[in-house]
Parts: C-alpha cells; sequence; structure tokens
C-alpha cells in the first residue's frame, strides 16, 4: 500500500496494491499495522457502512461530536464519486480548506477522514457502490453537518447544482461560519 498526506497533512490517501490478470483481481484493502504505523497511532475500526447510490446524490457535509467523533476510512466498489473532507478544527492553519479526490471502482484509492473533519461526496456516475470504516458508532445526538453549498467553502463539487439529488436534512445544513460546535485544534480527540 501507497499512503500520501494531501495539502492537509492529517487527510490521507491510500493506494492498495491491485494483482490482476485474466480471471480478475485481488486487493488487500486494508491492514492495520501499515496504516497505524503510517498515522502514527492507534484507529480502532468497528463498524463498516456501504450505501448505493444513482447520479447527482450529494451526502455530506457530516460529522459527529464527541464524546462519538468518527475516522473514516472510504472507498468506491463501483463507480466514481468526489470525496470532500473539509477542516472544522477551530485554530487549524488549514480550518475551512479542503480536500477533493476523485475515488472510483478502478482506481480503488481510499481517503482517511481523521476525527475534526466534516465529510461528504457526490456520485459522479450512473450508480456507484460506496462504503466505509468508522471507528465510532453512529450517535444521532452527536450528529452535525455544513452546507454543502457554503460559499466560503468554494468546493467544486463538478456537477451542476441542478442535477444534485439532496436528502432534506442536507438542503437545511447551516453554513460553517454560523457553528459553534465544531473542533479545536491540538486536542487529541483519540485518547
Amino acid at each position: 500500500m501507497t499512503f500520501t498526506r494531501t495539502n492537509i497533512p492529517d487527510v490521507i490517501i491510500i493506494e492498495p496494491k491491485v494483482h490482476g490478470d485474466e480471471r480478475g483481481y485481488f486487493v488487500e484493502t486494508f491492514r492495520q499495522d501499515q496504516f497505524e504505523e503510517f498515522v502514527g497511532f492507534k484507529v480502532n475500526f468497528c463498524q463498516d457502512n456501504e450505501s448505493r447510490s444513482h447520479h447527482g446524490v450529494l451526502r455530506g457535509l457530516h460529522y459527529q461530536l464527541s464524546p462519538f467523533a468518527q475516522s473514516k476510512l472510504v472507498r468506491v466498489i463501483d463507480g466514481r464519486v468526489l470525496d470532500v473532507a473539509v477542516d472544522i478544527r477551530v485554530g487549524s492553519p488549514t480550518f475551512g480548506n479542503y480536500v477533493a479526490v476523485e475515488l472510483n471502482g478502478k482506481n480503488k484509492k481510499q481517503m482517511f477522514i481523521p476525527r475534526g473533519f466534516a465529510h461528504g461526496f457526490v456520485v459522479l456516475s450512473e450508480t456507484c457502490t460506496f462504503t466505509y470504516k468508522v471507528d465510532n458508532y453512529y450517535a444521532p445526538e452527536c450528529d452535525r453537518g455544513i452546507s454543502f453549498n457554503d460559499p466560503k467553502l468554494g468546493i467544486d463539487w463538478q456537477l451542476s447544482a441542478d442535477l444534485f439529488q439532496l436528502s432534506t436534512k442536507d438542503t437545511q445544513q447551516p453554513k460553517l461560519e454560523t457553528m459553534h460546535e465544531l473542533f479545536e485544534y491540538g486536542v487529541n480527540y483519540y485518547a
């Protein structure tokens, strides 16, 4: 596996080695030992989630507050998404900045989104199967979100806005500057 830090160094792109021939392929999608050696701390994934979505479905930008903050390791089984992680750690030199990466069933790339980031994706292909590991369970009382089209974030979702398919919840998320329930830069949310 190849691990690459992005322009926000805590967000990491992981490219597994794909072994393929005329029969198909084999890929090792996760190795706890290699992962922890690279990130430098323990992450105990406890749940795997999967979604199936159609072209234009935009999910996000979501996060959970402590004590149920979550890290995510996301990937696409088939199809294509633009995957986005936004730094919401107050005091961070990259606060309000984002990383956007295309994940798809061919490139097999994965993105690690640590605690302290909001996450979302939009489906670029006709359909997509999206899967991810989390290191904490879903807690509705800690569930929060930020507007996907916050002009201060300036995210280029690579699709025309009239193609977006959003949940009611995601159409009503607040702008980042109005949020008071965020994370603090420098705090260890893994302790």
